[in-house]
C-alpha cells in the first residue's frame, strides 16, 4: 500500500493499490525465529517498559494524595487508577456479586466492560498471588505480541528497511502508550487484532475470524474489526474458491451475542452493555456536530476545572487526527483501514460528549504506519514530531500514575 508508504525511489517499481503477501505464501507459516530487527524491537519494548516503571516509582514518592506523607504507599499503586477498578471487580467478583445489580442506587456499572480481559486476568490470578501484578503480566506479555505484529504489519506497506522498528517505536512513545503497560485491555486487545490482520492478508481466513472473535471477548472494537476483515474479503475474494471461506467471518460477532444473551438472562435487558455506557459514561446517542459542540464547551468555555479542560481538549485533538486519517485512508483507496478507523469514531463520535478518543489512537494501527512513513521520509518531520509528542506523553503517564488531573 504505497499510499502510507514513502514516496518510492525513481528506480523502484511503485506498489499496487493493495499490497497482501504473495499468494504462494497463502499456506506459509510464519517462521518462530525472530530476526535482528525483531530483537531490536523487543530492547524497545522493555526499554519503555522500564522508563515507566521508574516513572510509576518517582510518582509514589514525589506526587503522594497527602502532600505531608511519609509513606508512598504501595509499589504498585499507581497502576490501580479509573478502569482497573472495574476490571478487577469482574474478575474477582463476578458481573453480580451477591444478586446486586443495576437496579441498585450505587451500581458501579461494570457490565460495560467485555469478559475477555477479567477471564484472563482471573486465570493468571491462579499463579500470581496479586491481582495488580497479574493485570501488568497480562499488558506486559501481550504487549510484547502486539508490537511484534505491528513490525510485520508495517513492512507490509512500507519498503523501508527500518520501517517496522520505527512504527514500534511511534506505538511506543505515543501519548497515550501508559495504557499499554497497565492493567487495562489495549494490549490485550493489540495481540489478537494485529495477527487477525495479518492472517487476513495470508488469506488465512479462519485464523483470522478466530482471533477477530477473540478480539471481539476483549472490547467492542473487535466488531470494527470483523467489519473491516469482511470488506478486505469481498475486495480482495477473485475466484469462486475464494469465497469458500465466507461463513467465518460472521463468527467475531458470536462473542458479542453471547456476552448479550447472558447480560439479559441476569438482567432482563438485551441492551444492558449498552445501558451501563449510557449511565457511567453519558454514552447516549447524539448527532456528531452535537458532541463536538458540547466536548468544546467542556474544553474551552470554563465549564469544567483546569484539568479536565485539558482532558477535553486532548479528545478533540485526537479526534481530529482521527478523522483527518480516515479521510487519508479514503482518498488513498485503503477502504478496509478506512472502515475500522472510521467506525470506532462514530463509535466515540456520537456520545454526550468524546471520552477515550486519545486512548483509541492506541488501536489504530493504520495511524502509526503512516506516521512512520512519513518520519521515514523527512527528517525534520520526524524531530518536529518527537518534540512535540514527548511532553503529551509525559503529562499522560504522569495523569495516570498520579491518579489525578494537573490543575
Amino acid at each position: 500500500m504505497s499510499v502510507i508508504s514513502p514516496r518510492p525511489r525513481e528506480e523502484t517499481t511503485p506498489l499496487p493499490p493493495l499490497l497482501p503477501l504473495p499468494r504462494t505464501s497463502c499456506r506459509r507459516r510464519p517462521r518462530l525465529p525472530l530476526g535482528a530487527q525483531d530483537r531490536d524491537v523487543l530492547w524497545l519494548y522493555l526499554l519503555t517498559r522500564t522508563a515507566l516503571w521508574i516513572t510509576a516509582y518517582g510518582a509514589r514518592w514525589l506526587f503522594p494524595a497527602d502532600a505531608g506523607a511519609r509513606d508512598p504507599g504501595p509499589a504498585l499503586a499507581p497502576f490501580e487508577r479509573w478502569d482497573w477498578g472495574h476490571f478487577l471487580n469482574v474478575a474477582r467478583d463476578g458481573y453480580f456479586p451477591a444478586g446486586s445489580g443495576p437496579w441498585d442506587a450505587e451500581w458501579d456499572n461494570r457490565e460495560a466492560f467485555f469478559p475477555g480481559f477479567p477471564l484472563a486476568l482471573r486465570a493468571v490470578h491462579t499463579v500470581v498471588p496479586s491481582w495488580t501484578a497479574a493485570g501488568l503480566l497480562i499488558s506486559f506479555v501481550t504487549g510484547g505480541i502486539a508490537v511484534l505484529a505491528l513490525v510485520r504489519i508495517a513492512r507490509l506497506y512500507l519498503p523501508d528497511s527500518d520501517a517496522g522498528l520505527r512504527t514500534a517505536q511511534l506505538l511506543l512513545l505515543s501519548p497515550c502508550a501508559v495504557f499499554l503497560a497497565t492493567g487495562y485491555s489495549e494490549s490485550l486487545f493489540l495481540a489478537l487484532a494485529l495477527p487477525a490482520w495479518l492472517a487476513a492478508h495470508r488469506r488465512n481466513w479462519p485464523q483470522a475470524a478466530t482471533l477477530a472473535a477473540l478480539a471481539t471477548t476483549v472490547r467492542i472494537s473487535g466488531l470494527f474489526l470483523a467489519a473491516s476483515l469482511a470488506l478486505h474479503f469481498v475486495l480482495t475474494a477473485r475466484a469462486r474458491s475464494d469465497w469458500r471461506p465466507l461463513p467465518w467471518l460472521a463468527l467475531p460477532a458470536l462473542p458479542a451475542a453471547l456476552y448479550s444473551w447472558y447480560l439479559h438472562a441476569r438482567t432482563g435487558d438485551w441492551m444492558a452493555w449498552k445501558h451501563a455506557q449510557e449511565r457511567g459514561w453519558y454514552r447516549h446517542f447524539h448527532a456528531p456536530w452535537e458532541a463536538w459542540s458540547n466536548t468544546w464547551e467542556s474544553a474551552f468555555d470554563q465549564v469544567q476545572t483546569t484539568g479536565y479542560a485539558f482532558m477535553f481538549q486532548a479528545e478533540l485533538l485526537a479526534m481530529v487526527v482521527g478523522l483527518a486519517l480516515v479521510a487519508l485512508l479514503a482518498h488513498r483507496r485503503h477502504w478496509p483501514e478506512a472502515a475500522y478507523v472510521g467506525l470506532s469514531l462514530w463509535a466515540l463520535g456520537t456520545s454526550y460528549w468524546y471520552q477515550s478518543v486519545p486512548r483509541a489512537t492506541l488501536l489504530w494501527w493504520p495511524l502509526w504506519i503512516t506516521l512512520a512513513a512519513w518520519t521515514l521520509r523527512s527528517p525534520r518531520f520526524r524531530t518536529a514530531y518527537f518534540c512535540l509528542v514527548a511532553p503529551l506523553s509525559t503529562l499522560f503517564a504522569l495523569t495516570y500514575l498520579t491518579g489525578r488531573w494537573a490543575g
